[in-house]
């Protein structure tokens, strides 16, 4: 049996997330499926899945080797692309990762347009509040909101955001006002994982102090950027979001910006890629598409919340 064969049934039982799937992915039966990573088991003399009836889960071993082979398939694709000069005609899978929010919100539209104009391109878009590599999962394309340090990507940046604590002008209106980051100790906060549980961080009031961190019992606490936008917007409290999650809350006057002195430098946001796939036609179209129009989409984001 061919090695790379195997691995690409490999990593489409990962990517389905079953026998079955990854065989009607590839026009297989289940036995053929099982018998591919059956014959990896043997070559590397270890187990890589284990198997239930509903169910596969890697082992140890195999989330090693499944990195591997998605770095050897991502590399494989990248020289036949290269060697077929296929720059004018994008094809095949792309695999794009972003923050949920964002994802959904702003990616989700673009991908489709892409779609339609390069119809030989498909699309995997996985939406994760977690850091993602690229290389091990093999993804072409991510979104990302942080100042970067790998420096086995190439960074394109569309933009930048702040991260600002919002409340209900009624809420505002009911309780104690909110001049510098220690009010916030009187208030009921909406507290999500992503931006600090039980704490806040703020920036040293003077260049020669600590940084300012409140703690605080949340009132509420939930998971999905959503619930605690309409949370604030229904008046439960205050919490705090990157400033594109509030943008049109803002504009329309339902939620109000607070304490727009105390807060972190914005974050750059970039789209990333690793080393040499922009050479690949399908991420250099993604690319060269997506880029001017995240930057124009978060810049009219800005320019709302900016004005608060």
């Amino acid at each position: 049996m061919d090695r790379i064969d195997a691995m690409k049934v490999f990593v489409a039982t990962l990517d389905e997330g079953s026998l079955a799937g990854a065989g009607r992915k590839l026009g297989r039966s289940p036995a053929a499926v099982s018998r591919a990573i059956a014959f990896l088991e043997a070559h590397t003399g270890t187990a890589l899945l284990y198997r239930t009836t509903r169910t596969i889960r890697l082992s140890e071993a195999g989330e090693r080797y499944a990195a591997a082979c998605r770095r050897i398939l991502s590399d494989l694709e990248e020289a036949d692309m290269l060697v077929a000069d296929e720059r004018s005609a994008p094809r095949g899978l792309l695999t794009v990762t972003a923050p949920v929010a964002a994802g959904e919100d702003v990616l989700r539209a673009l991908l489709d347009e892409f779609i339609e104009r390069h119809p030989a391109v498909s699309i995997r878009l996985q939406l994760l509040d977690r850091p993602v590599s690229l290389i091990d999962e093999g993804m072409d394309v991510a979104l990302r909101i942080a100042h970067l340090s790998d420096s086995t990507l190439v960074a394109i940046p569309v933009g930048a955001v702040r991260r600002v604590v919002v409340a209900s002008p009624d809420y505002l209106a009911k309780h104690p006002a909110i001049e510098t980051p220690a009010d916030l100790a009187q208030h009921r906060i909406i507290s999500m994982t992503h931006f600090g549980l039980d704490s806040w961080s703020f920036p040293p009031s003077t260049p020669s102090a600590l940084p300012q961190v409140v703690q605080f019992a949340p009132r509420f606490i939930i998971n999905t950027i959503r619930g605690a936008v309409a949370s604030a917007v229904a008046g439960h409290g205050v919490t705090r979001l990157f400033s594109y999650h509030v943008a049109e809350p803002v504009r329309d006057g339902t939620l109000r910006i607070v304490l727009s002195d105390s807060e972190h430098a914005p974050l750059p946001i970039h789209l990333v890629t690793p080393y040499g796939r922009l050479a690949v036609p399908k991420v250099r179209a993604f690319v060269d598409f997506a880029a001017p129009r995240l930057r124009e989409h978060f810049a009219r984001l800005a320019a709302i919340t900016d004005g608060d």
